[in-house]
Formats: C-alpha cells, sequence, structure tokens
C-alpha cells in the first residue's frame, strides 16, 4: 500500500512537469509527510487543468459515513473494474495526485522491527500518482472531494521493499487518464503497470515518519 508521501516541489517545478497545469497562486508549503485524511494535491479530470485539494481517503457516493474513507486510501489496480467502490470512478473520476516521492516500511530480518524507506525518481523531480476522486453529499448538505491512489504490483526495486507500490503514471499518460467523461476500463487499464525501477531510487530513513505530526525537512534525511 501507499499510506505517507511528500510534495516539497514549487508551483514552477509541477508546471514544467505538467504542461498546461493551472496553480493557484496562494504559496503551497512543502509536504514532507503527508497522512491519510488530509488534504492532498490533485488535478481531478473535470477538463478544467487545475490543481485542487481534496481529502486522502476515497468517500464512496453512496456511503453512509465519511469515516469509510480512513480504509479507503488505496485502491488494488487489478480489481478497479469490479470493486462496487472505485468501478464507477474509474470509468469516470479519475485524477492524477501529485507527489515528489513516498514512504514504504521494509521488514527487517529476523526482526519484528521495519524501516521505513524513502523512493523517489532518481531525477528529483515531481510526478503523479493515478487516482480517483468521489463527491460525497453529507447529509448537512455539504459536499466533501475525496481521492485514492491506484497500487499495483512492485518494480524489482520495491520488491525487496514492499509487495505493493503506487502507479505513478508516465506524463504521456496524463491525457488520456484526464480525459473528462466516461472510459472504457479496458484501455485505461493498460496504464496501470509499476513505473520503470532504473528511473526510481530508495534509500532508508528515520522512524520520524512513522508519526504523521513530524511534517518536517528531517523526515526524508537518510538514515
Amino acid at each position: 500500500m501507499c499510506g505517507r508521501f511528500t510534495l516539497t516541489a514549487s508551483p514552477e517545478q509541477l508546471q514544467q512537469a505538467i504542461p498546461g497545469l493551472n496553480v493557484p497562486t496562494a504559496k503551497m508549503a512543502a509536504r514532507y509527510n503527508i497522512a491519510p485524511s488530509q488534504p492532498v494535491a490533485v488535478v481531478p479530470n473535470d477538463g478544467q487543468m487545475k490543481l485542487d485539494y481534496f481529502v486522502w481517503g476515497l468517500i464512496p457516493s453512496w456511503a453512509k459515513d465519511p469515516s469509510i474513507g480512513n480504509r479507503m486510501i488505496n485502491a488494488r489496480g487489478e480489481t478497479l473494474a469490479e470493486k462496487p467502490s472505485f468501478r464507477t470512478a474509474f470509468r469516470r473520476r479519475r485524477c492524477l495526485i501529485l507527489a515528489d516521492g513516498f514512504f514504504e516500511w521494509k521488514q527487517n530480518p529476523g526482526s519484528k522491527t521495519k524501516t521505513p524507506m524513502y523512493i523517489h525518481l532518481k531525477s528529483g523531480q515531481p510526478f503523479a500518482f493515478a487516482g480517483l476522486w468521489e463527491n460525497w453529499n453529507a447529509p448537512d448538505g455539504s459536499s466533501v472531494l475525496s481521492c485514492t491512489i491506484i497500487t499495483t504490483t512492485p518494480n524489482t526495486l520495491m520488491e525487496p521493499i514492499h509487495n505493493r507500490m503506487p502507479v505513478i503514471l508516465p506524463p504521456t499518460s496524463y491525457t488520456q487518464w484526464l480525459e473528462p467523461g466516461e472510459q472504457d476500463p479496458t484501455s485505461l487499464q493498460a496504464l496501470i503497470q509499476p513505473y520503470p525501477a532504473e528511473a526510481m531510487s530508495a534509500y532508508p530513513v528515520s522512524t520520524l515518519v512513522n508519526r504523521p505530526e513530524n511534517d518536517v525537512a528531517a523526515v526524508i534525511q537518510p538514515a
């Protein structure tokens, strides 16, 4: 699964990584330890190419309680077209979730402990997870925009660390993924692939990342 990630890139870097992206002029704070239930930067497939903030943890439109989102921070790529919680969003409501790195915990041999690892692109550039989004209407008339990160099987870099990894979309796939309206799940499924391992790097970090309140640069420093 993917349970923590970073977004420290500037608006200018994001616009360079995603041509045509409209980033609000308000200053974006660097985020070193983004956790579930927090707002995350997304680009929904509404045809506007505008960065917005959705809650991390998908709340299906039919949910009676928004707390279900706490259990839906990730969606398995292999079953998106089948699962009631994700199949409609897969066809109609896709998004890019912006990041420049993510964390995973590696089991230490012969021990019950785990070492947190920070994974990023060797280029250091920001990238986009494949995501799904929903608009949940609360009984009081308010609404909540939420999202989930799609995961897939690991590449060779991730295999020794964890048995899943988030789907990182190559820039060439952004247009198709963000196409407004309904799409054929079969054509979309071809985009649910592990990112090339040779373009990625990973290193151990301290257990500071274990606590979401530690949203500081020290979290991504090599241990």
